[in-house]
């Protein structure tokens, strides 16, 4: 299924800026950046368990902000993209 995430995290501290690190680091491990703060991150339904789990360990929810959207597997019917960034393939192998 592909989930999108999203999130705000609080950058006014030092704590607040290693936490957003953590958790780009962590979508990073489960998908594709298309923008600052949006992951498309194509996942089974154990992996999405572990992910968000990872995600909920780092983040501060009395000053940060996570969401996750589950668009399921036709998600490619439920996503327009308009504008200069590149859309990536999240089915595309990725060649490093």
């Amino acid at each position: 299924m592909l989930v999108v995430v999203t999130y705000d995290v609080s950058t006014e501290t030092a704590a607040g800026k290693s936490r957003l690190r953590k958790v780009a680091k962590q979508c990073q491990n489960y998908g594709l950046r298309v923008q600052n703060s949006v992951f498309e991150c194509k996942v089974d339904e154990a992996q999405f368990v572990a992910f968000k789990s990872s995600l909920l360990k780092v983040i501060n929810e009395k000053e940060d902000s996570l969401r996750f959207y589950r668009l399921g597997n036709a998600y490619r019917n439920q996503i327009e993209h308009y504008g200069c960034k590149a859309v990536p393939d999240i089915d595309a192998p990725l060649v490093f």
